[in-house]
């Protein structure tokens, strides 16, 4: 057998960086060098190398095969997002056809078939496509949510088997939408993104000029195309600014996280490569106490280790750095970064080189409280710096009520860019109530200092009780430093007691099946709880792979409360 030859890191072709009127044209371009993407197994094994002159060739073929089925300019191309070469030909098939693709979520191991089905189910009733692809190998899933809403749907290799037309493809303008991507937490009420060529050029081509992106550099993800940090950040800017990639499935991932690393370490050139807080977790877990680091990875020329799409853990990330340091990590290749789909992608990077760097505020800063007779103990907690607004991006801190904020005071996030999306397709309320006067409001709280930005938390996840605003991280956080916990394993809200009276409620997943051990640790998990609020909580033992996460991983409180409310999560019985 011949063994596969990555595609090259560097290039004779002069670097663009997504300077295009459309995505289209961006492969065209890409497509004229030998960069491209490069697939692997569970064990980080080459399997297939997939040229962008490939991906052009195959893109062109989808399109005419999508005109050919009755697809017109505007219709929506559902598409199950699995990291796989079929994926990224209909991806850009389906907007060589002038259509716009949606990238929707895999099945995960969680929730079982009808939760699967209703996940996605909304998704195809809120953008209503004109077809639903996948991968042949869930057809029984897919094909049951699109049928039950009366959509055309075709495995990828089934569809691959049509003629292709001769027809022309429709021109495109860089006011076009380019694709439809759902936010994270949408899965009862979607909000899909609608977000144009120029917008998305914009984003991918400022996040790559900041992050000085040169002939060295190539990226390695696991990150699912479903969502926006795969999906813009390591898919279609690795086309717009011609970087070559190597992936790994997320699930592979999952299973085997430290092929991830075994990547990194055998790229000849230096790496790019981006995962939330978790990522990092996973991987210093996995490793724990192992003697052959060393001899096992090379992380020396691991050049970004971006951190984003959540909240940046810095006890997390020192673990990291404390577990690679004998495979040569440099913890300054750390680049925290904070971003939303709403903004495309982008919306502020650390500058190179600068590492993690981490102020220390004290409590009632945070939650907007004064405390004038300092009779309480100060408490601090440690916010990382999510780095400078990439190109032609600015930011506000302001007021619930709009009134601007000083420098290092907490409020609303809001921010004005070329990036930001056109709207949330079919919902203009929404729409209205987040773009006012061409600024967004992110939903997030945080502060600015010397023009970085600093991430609190989430405005819809602050718990208020009796006037007091609690952050629930900081609940979760406590939490998870008693033994037996880690993040992930507990999902803090507010609730109303039969009384009346608003409380927080904490769910902590228990994998001890001994009835006085779940009563110790209950009790001291309320200790631990009462420490950080002052007051009596409500605490219940949940079975483990109970609490509900968001397509891309995260958990999802809003979500959890209102399973726990509503009766679809049932604690352990655990005596008084």
């Amino acid at each position: 057998m011949t063994e596969l030859t990555p595609t090259p890191t560097a290039d004779d072709l002069p670097r663009r960086f997504a300077d295009f009127e459309t995505v289209g044209e961006a492969l065209d371009y890409a497509a004229e060098g030998q960069r491209g993407f490069n697939f692997h197994d569970a064990r980080a094994s080459l399997v297939r190398v997939y040229p962008f002159k490939e991906l052009q060739v195959d893109a062109m073929a989808a399109a005419r095969r999508l005109i050919g089925f009755g697809v017109k300019p505007g219709d929506r191309i559902a598409l199950i997002a699995d990291t796989e070469p079929q994926f990224c030909a209909l991806f850009f098939g389906a907007i060589y056809a002038g259509a716009w693709p949606v990238p929707l979520p895999l099945p995960t191991s969680f929730g079982g078939k009808d939760s699967y089905i209703d996940q996605i189910g909304v998704q195809l009733d809120s953008c209503d496509p004109a077809i639903l692809l996948y991968p042949d190998e869930i057809e029984e899933l897919a094909a049951a949510a699109g049928q039950s809403r009366k959509i055309p749907v075709f495995g990828w290799d089934k569809f691959a088997d049509n003629d292709i037309p001769d027809c022309a493809l429709p021109p495109a303008k860089s006011s076009d939408i380019a694709y439809l991507q759902y936010s994270s937490g949408s899965t009862r009420f979607p909000h899909g993104v609608a977000v144009s060529h120029k917008a998305l050029l914009h984003n991918v081509g400022s996040h790559s000029y900041g992050m000085n992106v040169g002939e060295d550099d190539r990226c390695v993800s696991w990150l699912p195309f479903y969502h926006d940090m795969g999906l813009v950040g390591c898919f279609i800017s690795m086309v717009c600014n011609q970087v070559s990639t190597d992936y790994l499935k997320t699930s592979d991932f999952a299973r085997r996280p430290l092929s991830w690393l075994d990547l990194i370490s055998r790229n000849p050139g230096t790496s790019c490569s981006f995962s939330p807080t978790f990522g990092y977790e996973i991987c210093a877990r996995r490793i724990g106490s192992q003697s052959n680091v060393a001899e096992r990875f090379d992380l020396s020329r691991w050049r970004l280790a971006g951190n984003g799409a959540d909240m940046i853990r810095p006890d997390v990330m020192q673990r990291f750095t404390d577990a690679f340091a004998p495979a040569k990590f440099d913890a300054k290749a750390f680049l925290p970064s904070y971003g939303l789909a709403e903004a495309t992608l982008a919306v502020t990077i650390m500058p190179p080189g600068e590492g993690m760097e981490v102020e220390l505020v004290e409590e009632t800063e945070l939650s907007g409280e004064k405390q004038a007779d300092g009779s309480r103990p100060k408490r601090y907690r440690a916010i990382v710096n999510c780095g400078k607004p990439v190109r032609d991006t600015l930011l506000e801190i302001r007021e619930e009520d709009g009134r601007l904020l000083p420098e290092k005071a907490v409020g609303k996030v809001w921010m004005k860019s070329p990036s930001i999306m056109e709207c949330y397709y079919r919902d203009p309320e929404a729409t209205d109530a987040c773009l006012i006067d061409g600024w967004l409001d992110t939903g997030d709280m945080g502060y600015l200092s010397d023009g970085y930005l600093y991430i609190v938390g989430r405005a819809k996840d602050m718990i208020i009780i009796n006037g007091k605003n609690h952050w629930p991280q900081d609940i979760e956080w406590a939490v998870e430093q008693l033994p037996g916990f880690k993040a992930g394993d507990i999902a803090a809200f507010a609730i109303t007691t039969p009384g009346g009276d608003e409380t927080p409620a904490v769910l902590v997943q228990c994998r001890t099946s001994d009835e006085i051990e779940r009563l110790r640790l209950r009790d001291e998990i309320r200790e631990k709880v009462r420490a950080i609020t002052g007051m009596n909580c409500v605490i219940e033992l949940v079975p483990p792979r109970t609490l509900p996460r968001t397509s891309s991983g995260k958990l999802s409180r809003a979500k959890a409360r209102n399973l726990y409310l509503s009766g679809d999560i049932q604690p352990y019985d655990v005596a008084a």
